[in-house]
């Protein structure tokens, strides 16, 4: 069966064979399909430098250094297919899959699903990818060109019980089919937990030896979709105990602020449920984006108006307000709107580092921008202003919910209501992630998947 690197290899790909790592570094480009491309699985490029951005104040209007970390550079162009590879990693070395013998299903609202098509057929699954049918076009062709089948689901980002429907329905008449469920399933926080989070950790460092922070990362903003990127704050928070975790999810879908419910634009997040593998136990704080700050945030790195705008009026350089354009999506938006919302909060002065991800880049949403610029007309140097002045500059600390002990305790029940009344989870198992020591337990299981697959070399 094919495999690619560890857990410890995804964090540190300098200690990959040198010989199958200066093949991947050429594969990434040159031969995208090819399985060495497992082995760019990493949040650093081929000189070992983490892939990241630190936001412009004139950009973002606070002191504190906000820094993303973009997945634009991992294999599919988002750094969700490092979720898939550790889900189906860890399902294969304990024999729960065969390639000869099972068909994969990927429940996603996107990236997952596109990260899944790409390592399962890489890996060589059959693999079918179960979306909501309103996603952009640019998600359904790329699972198409990495060879996967598609079930699409009625509804949009928000409408993931249909994708639950689906996948029960499949199961039930197919006893080859074995579903990896991206909200369910601890290799996707374990991916996060260590190659993410050890990543931001070795970033400060770097970062201050550049006269950047202190060394620290002081929070860790992440919107929500399946929660695994969020998982990265419980290492930052081993590291830095008065760390802080902000987690967001849309105003129009305010599913952990005040239960409740609607259809949004932020693809990728905001799944009107609360998932299995997020440790709500541990987020400080959770803020609600407003959707179309977010689809406006992204046009203004879209259009060349915006752009010139971010350059001639604001002051930004050109190649960083090309980096931008490159290097981010809906969600990185979302997240850049968030930490903005955090360091004024919490008050974050110069040295403070607030870190977030941008998850996908432009590429992904070209067609959501046109249909934008079409119901709304072209941006001038007018608009663009309003949307740097209204999107960022004026991100304030309103739709906030602290993460009190009663906040806490009411996103943990929410999560009653998917897993023990639609998913056959037990009360007993959704009372057993009340105790720390069952989310140390599934990050202690890093260390045996590495040694399994080691040992299968």
């Amino acid at each position: 069966m094919i495999t690619g690197p560890t857990f410890e290899e995804m964090l540190h790909p300098q200690t990959i064979n040198p010989a199958i790592r200066a093949d991947a570094v050429v594969a990434l480009d040159a031969d995208p399909l090819n399985p060495l491309n497992l082995y760019n699985i990493t949040w650093r490029d081929p000189a070992n430098r983490v892939c990241h951005i630190v936001l412009p104040p004139e950009l973002t209007g606070v002191d504190a250094q906000i820094v993303v970390i973009y997945g634009k550079r991992f294999p599919s162009g988002s750094h969700k297919v490092g979720a898939a590879y550790s889900v189906l990693l860890e399902e294969q070395l304990l024999g729960e899959v065969d390639p000869d013998q099972h068909t994969l299903v990927w429940p996603s609202t996107g990236n997952y699903g596109i990260g899944g098509a790409f390592i399962g057929c890489r890996m060589e699954y059959d693999s079918i990818v179960v979306l909501p049918e309103e996603m952009s076009q640019e998600r359904f062709d790329r699972i198409s060109s990495y060879g996967a089948r598609i079930i699409r689901t009625a509804g949009s980002e928000s409408n993931v019980k249909e994708i639950y429907d689906e996948v029960k329905r499949l199961r039930g008449r197919d006893p080859k089919i074995r579903v990896l469920n991206q909200f369910e399933v601890m290799g996707n926080y374990r991916f996060h937990y260590h190659v993410t989070g050890n990543t931001l950790v070795e970033l400060a460092a770097e970062l201050q030896a550049a006269g950047i922070g202190d060394g620290k990362v002081a929070a860790y903003v992440s919107a929500m979709g399946s929660a695994g990127t969020i998982a990265a704050g419980d290492r930052l928070k081993q590291v830095w105990p008065e760390h802080k975790i902000v987690g967001l999810e849309p105003i129009q879908c305010p599913t952990l602020y005040n239960n409740g419910y609607g259809a949004h634009e932020i693809q990728g997040i905001g799944d009107k449920h609360v998932t299995w593998i997020h440790n709500v136990f541990n987020m400080d704080a959770l803020m609600a984006i407003d959707d179309m700050d977010a689809l406006n945030g992204l046009r203004l790195l879209w259009e060349e108006e915006g752009r010139r705008a971010l350059a001639r009026r604001y002051g930004l350089a050109e190649d960083m307000v090309a980096e931008l354009a490159e290097t981010l999506g809906i969600s990185g938006i979302c997240n850049i709107i968030g930490a903005i919302k955090t360091a004024k909060f919490y008050n974050f002065r110069e040295k403070d580092i607030v870190a977030t991800v941008a998850t996908d880049a432009m590429e992904r949403y070209g067609s959501v921008m046109a249909n934008l610029r079409d119901a709304h007309g072209p941006l001038d140097e007018a608009r663009s202003a309003s949307i740097v002045d209204g999107v960022f500059h004026r991100a304030g600390a309103d739709w906030i919910l602290e993460g009190g002990r009663e906040a806490r305790e009411r996103w943990h029940n929410l999560k009653y209501y998917t897993w023990v009344e639609q998913q056959g989870k037990s009360v007993a198992e959704l009372d057993a992630q009340r105790d720390p020591d069952w989310w140390l337990a599934h990050q202690e299981r890093i260390a045996e998947i590495d040694r399994r697959l080691l040992a299968q070399r």
